[in-house]
């Protein structure tokens, strides 16, 4: 009977691996898609694309015109905005549509996954396969995903009356949220993962433990700066380096009363701005690194730590280059794609500390159980 009860148990076990397998691999699937959504909204507004399509249907939107009729219609509505009076008179038909299909795929995308997201996660939960403690997490999640196409129809509709372009102000929240929805998936597919029957406690610190997280935020705060840099186009100014106009610190940086409107709105502290914090992200990844190596007894804490390194040191030299070329679409998207890289390294690394034991010294934990309980 004993080992009847030990096979029954051993086959629950293999059973429940499966089951949160399938979940991590489902929340993998939809960073990669945020990921996606990501590059694309990037391509939009490098396009100009983004107030192509002047209206907010979350349902019909889905439908493209059809016909020509549709393509005539959708076109006039676009010439009413300022973008098309100001920046595209004379614009052909065919010219819009090539900024359309950016827009239409842009928010298809991110129809695509509302729906990819709310499904797996309404069958997981009603079959009970999800994890405790998870629900009102991934709840969570959906709900910011929602509250996103909210913030981007809030985005777009900052450009159709008053302006050429959208808001810089919200294209940075827009931003921020996605990537804020992007280091929540991922941390939440990382805790999903197969712990060990046994593992090694690392030596890290407190101190330790703050920097980890200090650096995810060093790179959102990062991302908000190259978001106000897209939405003025300030890669278009300044393009040498490491001088702005043949100096580190360029005249120009506080010409703007009160002060603190230099940090949002003028090009040249801008720009200057997301050059610092991108020497700072990498004096402090460099800091983080040697640390972790001088400490750690544990070589994938170094592992995360020397990876999150070499990309912030790559995606610093992908920004310098796009910056040399004027911005071209190519480089530009890979500029933001390695943004999204770095967040997910820095999420890694930290989900990696806290996983880390805060006393040094000891050696080997207790065994327990490899599967997460499942609801």
């Amino acid at each position: 009977m004993p080992l009847v009860q030990a096979a029954q148990e051993a086959a629950a076990n293999r059973s429940r691996e499966r089951e949160v397998r399938a979940v991590q691999i489902w929340l993998w699937i939809m960073a990669a898609l945020v990921v996606a959504m990501i590059i694309v909204g990037g391509a939009t507004r490098l396009t100009d694309s983004g107030l192509s399509i002047t209206e907010w249907q979350p349902l019909l939107g889905v439908i493209p015109p059809l016909n020509e009729a549709d393509w005539q219609e959708a076109f006039a509505k676009y010439q009413q905005i300022p973008q098309y009076q100001i920046v595209n008179k004379g614009m052909s038909l065919e010219e819009f549509k090539f900024i359309y299909w950016w827009e239409w795929g842009h928010r298809f995308l991110g129809r695509f996954i509302g729906v990819a997201f709310a499904i797996p996660f309404l069958l997981f939960w009603l079959r009970g396969r999800l994890p405790k403690g998870t629900v009102p997490k991934l709840a969570g999640i959906l709900a910011l995903g929602g509250l996103q196409g909210v913030v981007g129809w809030y985005m777009v509709k900052s450009g159709l009356v008053d302006r050429v372009d959208v808001s810089p102000y919200r294209l940075a929240l827009h931003l921020v949220l996605a990537l804020v929805i992007l280091s929540a998936i991922v941390w939440m597919a990382l805790s999903l993962a197969q712990a060990p029957e046994k593992i090694r406690l690392h030596t890290v610190t407190p101190g330790q433990k703050r920097l980890a997280f200090g650096v995810v935020g060093l790179v959102l705060l990062q991302s908000l700066l190259g978001a106000f840099v897209a939405g003025h186009n300030a890669g278009l100014t300044y393009n040498t380096w490491p001088l702005m106009d043949g100096k580190f610190i360029p005249n120009g940086l506080g010409t703007l009363s009160p002060w603190w409107l230099n940090i949002f709105e003028n090009i040249t502290t801008i720009q200057f701005n997301h050059r610092m914090v991108a020497y700072l992200l990498a004096l402090v990844a460099v800091i983080q690194l040697v640390w972790t190596m001088k400490s750690a007894d544990d070589e994938s804490l170094v592992r995360s730590a020397g990876l999150l390194t070499l990309a912030v040191f790559a995606q610093a030299g992908l920004g310098i280059w796009t910056l040399l070329e004027v911005v071209p679409l190519w480089l530009g998207l890979a500029h933001q794609a390695g943004a999204a890289i770095v967040l997910i390294l820095a999420v890694w690394h930290a989900y990696n500390v806290t996983r880390a034991a805060a006393e040094p010294g000891q050696a080997l934990a207790s065994s327990y159980s490899a599967s997460p309980s499942i609801n």
